[in-house]
């Protein structure tokens, strides 16, 4: 049985959320062709563009750098095969990466535009809003 649109997204972003997960699991909701458009934030400054390969090693190294990884939909917005999700991701820093501290706790308040088909995510756009986290100088060398 296929899933409805909200179902689909709602399932994308709890596994993305669920430190459990994994490939599999989010290679099961995304389409083949899926095409992920993160806007610019203090974690990606520049704004990125991933297909479905890059998403799946981005999902892996999240988990390698965040432990305690949670997604709280808060609303979904469903017109036919499009949905608008409002939610709020938290994770915690495991180990210093760049001026992020280990212990961190980053909280990005997120708004995500996605499209359906069949079941699958085919596309996802994002605008992360992070809340202001502390940031260590850099060490001397």
């Amino acid at each position: 049985m296929i899933r409805t649109s909200a179902a689909t997204v709602h399932t994308y972003l709890t596994i993305v959320g669920t430190p459990g997960s994994d490939e599999d699991d989010l290679r099961g909701v995304l389409a083949p062709d899926v095409v992920y458009i993160e806007h610019p934030s203090p974690m990606s400054p520049h704004g990125r563009t991933h297909g479905r390969e890059e998403m799946v090693a981005g999902f892996l190294a999240g988990k390698d750098l965040l432990k305690d990884q949670h997604v709280e939909v808060l609303q979904l917005v469903v017109d036919g095969d499009r949905v608008a999700a409002q939610s709020t991701w938290t994770g915690v820093v495991v180990h210093d990466v760049g001026a992020l501290r280990a212990g961190t706790r980053l909280t990005a308040h997120m708004a995500g535009f996605f499209t359906v088909r069949d079941g699958l995510v085919t596309r996802h756009e994002t605008y992360d809003c992070y809340e202001p986290f502390p940031l260590a100088p850099p060490r001397a060398s």
